[in-house]
């Protein structure tokens, strides 16, 4: 483990990064158009940072892993033994394997044209905006924010990433997926007619991310980081976590947000200590600012039926991905590719030809979706947009970054818990 590590505090990163921002005069894309060799750096090689590095590689010639970032020593040994079956595209020295919470910093600066960002949750908007403001080009993790203030900075980073022609992809693969493409251009083009309401769901387990029990000689930093899928401020809750990506695509078929939501959730099997303080369940409505609403549904329960799907329902008919039902029905018949590839493709032809591509704000605002229906469950509150978006002072940042004490938050009560 990195001996040196440093306190860092969303705040004070933010206070820095606005200096830094204000000195810039003419903003420029670090790797020019038509260049050769793309050299890639990953924060955070657990599991899915392993498949984004694998997803990444796989979408493009000429592209270099040069180095790689994680909290942990273990992580690094082990994604260096993984990262050998990648052949010559993987040139990571020993010194350029960073550990520490100041990794992030260390990886952006090492002489690389685009970062995947796959830490934890909590952890992206700090990395998002230190990766834009060293000019460098983002893939990063779904969510983007477990909380208002983590929204409003992945904002304020995409504009700045706008501004300096730096491309953007998040891992919302249903946006770059072709049955999910072809029938939200069908649904934008007013096939279904006006959009009257919409199905969101995610009903099923998580058993692929099992809970982590706390060892003794771990601190209550290391182990929550360690168990991040059950801490909000490290995931945002499943709601957060895994359900955006169905929150995605309804903002994605509506084209705005919702004006208001109201919730309810609970923890009702996983009440272990290791299971943090998450809920298990959430259900949500969402109206949007034609009166429409969507139903959202999620799920992490072990031998309950499972449910991952959207439907659209409109004045002509209803949609989910690649068709259409009723007047103009329709089911997808073309061609299809592994999205989870493709959005690395999009990015990397997107550096490379000059036509740089920004979806930080839409997943921004996907996530606020998630995150507003968690702030009403746990509260038992109806939350409006304008409030969360403008107005709430919620900020889960822990005060720093260093292993040592940090208790829990106790487990939501709705109607106790406060509205922050």
């Amino acid at each position: 483990m990195d001996q040196q590590i440093r306190s860092i505090t969303r705040r004070n990163v933010i206070k820095s990064a606005t200096l830094a921002a204000a000195a810039i005069v003419v903003p420029s894309a670090v790797h020019a158009a038509g260049s050769d060799v793309l050299r890639i750096g990953v924060v955070g090689v657990g599991r899915r940072g392993r498949g984004a590095v694998d997803d990444c590689l796989k979408s493009a010639p000429n592209l270099q892993l040069v180095a790689i970032g994680d909290l942990f020593k273990e992580n690094l040994d082990g994604a260096c033994n993984d990262f050998k079956k990648l052949g010559d595209k993987f040139k990571v020295t020993p010194e350029k394997c960073f550990a520490g919470f100041d990794a992030y910093q260390k990886v952006i600066h090492a002489d690389i044209d685009a970062v995947l960002l796959t830490a934890p949750p909590g952890f992206r908007p700090l990395h998002l905006k230190a990766a834009i403001e060293a000019g460098k080009h983002v893939f990063m993790e779904k969510p983007v924010a477990v909380d208002p203030a983590g929204v409003r900075s992945i904002i304020a980073s995409a504009e700045l990433a706008q501004q300096k022609k730096l491309s953007i992809v998040a891992g919302t693969q249903r946006r770059h997926e072709n049955p999910y493409m072809a029938v939200m251009q069908r649904i934008h083009e007013g096939q279904i007619g006006q959009l009257v309401a919409a199905e969101a769901y995610w009903q099923g387990d998580y058993g692929y991310y099992p809970a982590v029990f706390k060892k003794p000689e771990w601190s209550d930093m290391e182990w929550q980081i360690r168990n991040w899928n059950y801490f909000t401020w490290l995931s945002g809750d499943h709601i957060v976590e895994q359900h955006v990506h169905n929150l995605d695509v309804i903002h994605w078929a509506f084209q705005t947000t919702p004006v208001k939501c109201m919730a309810n959730g609970s923890r009702s099997v996983r009440t272990g200590p290791e299971f943090g303080h998450t809920y298990d369940n959430f259900n949500v409505t969402y109206e949007f600012p034609n009166g429409a609403f969507c139903l959202s549904m999620c799920r992490q329960m072990s031998g309950t039926a499972g449910r991952v799907s959207e439907k659209i329902h409109g004045t002509k008919g209803q949609a989910g991905s690649g068709w259409i039902g009723g007047q103009n029905s329709w089911q997808y018949e073309g061609a299809h590719v592994n999205p989870y590839v493709q959005e690395h493709t999009n990015l990397m032809e997107s550096i490379r030809g000059g036509k740089y591509w920004n979806e930080g704000k839409q997943i921004a605002l996907s996530t606020m979706m998630a995150i507003m229906g968690r702030m009403s469950a746990y509260t038992g509150r109806e939350i409006s947009w304008d409030w969360a978006m403008k107005a709430s002072k919620l900020d889960l940042t822990p005060q720093k970054y260093e292993f040592g004490p940090l208790p829990a938050p106790p487990v939501a009560v709705p109607g106790q818990t406060k509205l922050v």
